[in-house]
């Protein structure tokens, strides 16, 4: 009796089951495939280019990219990009967008990196002055110069602050790895009268470089130090001039000529 319920048991469950596969079935069959997704195409790299190469038609091929993601500053075509500098590494495959690319016209290697306006000045460096190799292209410093004026004290002055280094050596792109580089030469971006004082101070001292936080851009007020300060040397209270007082000049006396003639005597002033 006990089979007999489990057997019926059984077979009402698979029964049930085949009905709930076949109405599942049915139901998205009616659906049919889904539509096919629009797709645009883009420029795109065909192998790895390097910043400062110059785009060739073979360095190019066209991807999909989704319709309904569009993509700004991406090209349809490959003629407006070949020719073009790129001033970033790009990946094969990757979409090449305007802003990755210099200006037409721009020239090669550093040029394409100066924006207009602004100008690239190189001072020299070492271990010391380059802090210690960690200088690199896209860091930021302020620039001082050590100085002993003609007449006075030794004196260190903050001659530019926030100067983007352009270029450490020959080197335009920072090391992946971020690891130091010495070079005996660092590219500085600067405005042109900004240009004028660091040439300025190259001639006259010693220029240092002071190695600024990547998001710090605060221009504090800078405040030249004394080496008498320095060293502790107590400097003469400067003196204050008062105002001139001009004394009256004194009173002349007039001179007095007394004339006798026989008796009579003549007194005369003068």
């Amino acid at each position: 009796m006990l089979n007999r319920r489990l057997t019926s048991a059984f077979i009402v469950a698979l029964v049930i089951s085949g009905i709930f596969t076949y109405w599942l079935s049915q139901k998205y069959a009616k659906k049919g495939p889904a539509a096919p997704t629009a797709k645009s195409q883009y420029v795109a790299a065909s192998a790895n280019l390097e910043a400062g190469q110059a785009i060739k038609a073979e360095n190019l091929r066209m991807v999909d990219w989704p319709a309904n993601v569009p993509l700004p500053g991406a090209f349809a075509a490959p003629q407006p990009v070949i020719g073009r500098i790129v001033m970033y590494p790009l990946s094969a495959g990757e979409p090449i967008l305007e802003r990755q690319l210099a200006s037409p016209g721009s020239g090669l290697g550093l040029t394409m990196k100066i924006p207009d306006g602004m100008r690239a000045i190189s001072l020299r460096s070492d271990e010391v002055v380059g802090v210690a190799g960690f200088l690199l292209p896209g860091t930021h410093v302020d620039v001082l110069v050590t100085m002993k004026p003609p007449s006075g004290d030794t004196i260190t002055n903050t001659v530019l602050q926030d100067v983007q280094v352009l270029a450490s050596g020959q080197k335009i792109e920072p090391d992946p790895e971020g690891k130091p580089v010495t070079a005996t030469v660092v590219t500085l971006l600067v405005k042109p009268d900004d240009a004028e004082k660091v040439d300025l101070a190259a001639t006259q001292g010693i220029v240092h470089f002071v190695l600024r936080n990547g998001v710090d851009r605060e221009q504090r007020k800078s405040v030249p130090i004394l080496f008498s300060e320095l060293a502790g040397i107590p400097t003469k209270p400067a003196v204050v001039a008062g105002p001139v007082v001009h004394k009256a000049a004194p009173e002349r006396k007039p001179y007095v000529v007394e004339t006798f003639l026989g008796t009579a005597a003549k007194t005369e002033s003068f």
